[in-house]
């Protein structure tokens, strides 16, 4: 029943997000919704109101595979929203609890050590960093507020600082959360995350009430660190092929710029702390 109910959340929300024009429908009229009607989802997925109306309020049990593409393009999800609907409907693949792991291996920890100049990270999908090599603990200030990243973007009163885009950060950062937590809705540190999460803000229960859900990929952040200034770094994501669950994170800067600049500056400071221990 709970996997129903949220697949219901799932469809109102999304619902919300998509206007009438988007959708290539006539607005006039008053609305008293800023998104779709029920119906108007249903015309655009080609099944009966009444049946979609049974879908939201978990009444419908089984939708098959075609009305969940069909309503996926109703909704006008990307791959891994699409993705998600289909976890919720219990029909996409999900991951096994037992093949999570927090152990990193040796190998891909000695692989970030050999990027000094690169900051590289390992989480999991509670996004608890698991590893992380010097030029990116000195990139989150030696995680003083939380080895949670989660925690860093939310409950770190220098966030917003740090993060120069904090409110694209926080959208897709709790995007990607929601994306993890529907591979594995009863990993225990997911569960113990989200609950922390939900009752410490509520800027981030705000956004996980959208029900946005979508993957990591290649992007860039600002951030203003406290050393080295504005720094502007593209990210790559990689799934840990050895350990479901884990994702690499390795940031880099555009060469010859200032930002590259910063970074190399950063990583003198980082092998500087290395070389002479903390706090000397």
């Amino acid at each position: 029943m709970a996997a129903r109910t949220e697949l219901g959340a799932y469809l109102s929300a999304r619902r919300a997000q998509v206007t009438p024009a988007e959708a290539n429908l006539p607005t006039t009229g008053h609305r008293r919704v800023p998104g779709l009607r029920r119906e108007e989802v249903a015309l655009l997925a080609g099944v009966s109101a009444d049946y979609y109306v049974r879908l939201e309020q978990g009444r419908e049990r089984s939708p098959s595979a075609q009305v969940l593409d069909a309503l996926a393009a109703a909704l006008r999800l990307g791959e891994d929203g699409r993705l998600h609907l289909f976890r919720l409907a219990g029909v996409g693949p999900r991951a096994a609890a037992a093949a999570v792991t927090d152990r990193v291996e040796p190998s891909l920890l000695a692989l970030m050590d050999a990027w000094p100049h690169n900051p590289a990270i390992v989480y999991n999908r509670a996004y608890d960093v698991l590893a992380s090599n010097a030029i990116a603990d000195a990139l989150f200030h030696d995680w003083t507020h939380s080895h949670n990243l989660m925690h860093v973007v939310f409950t770190d009163p220098a966030a917003r600082a740090f993060y120069r885009d904090w409110h694209e950060v926080a959208r897709n950062s709790v995007a990607g959360f929601r994306f993890g937590h529907g591979t594995a809705p009863d990993d225990p540190r997911v569960r113990q995350v989200l609950g922390e999460l939900l009752e410490a803000s509520p800027e981030f229960a705000e956004l996980w009430s959208r029900h946005d859900a979508r993957g990591k990929a290649l992007e860039s952040k600002r951030f203003t660190h406290r050393d080295v200034g504005p720094l502007t770094l593209t990210m790559q994501t990689f799934d840990v092929r050895s350990a479901p669950g884990q994702e690499l994170v390795v940031y880099h800067a555009e060469p010859a710029s200032p930002s590259s600049s910063a970074l190399a500056l950063l990583g003198s400071l980082a092998a500087g702390t290395a070389a002479h221990g903390p706090g000397t």
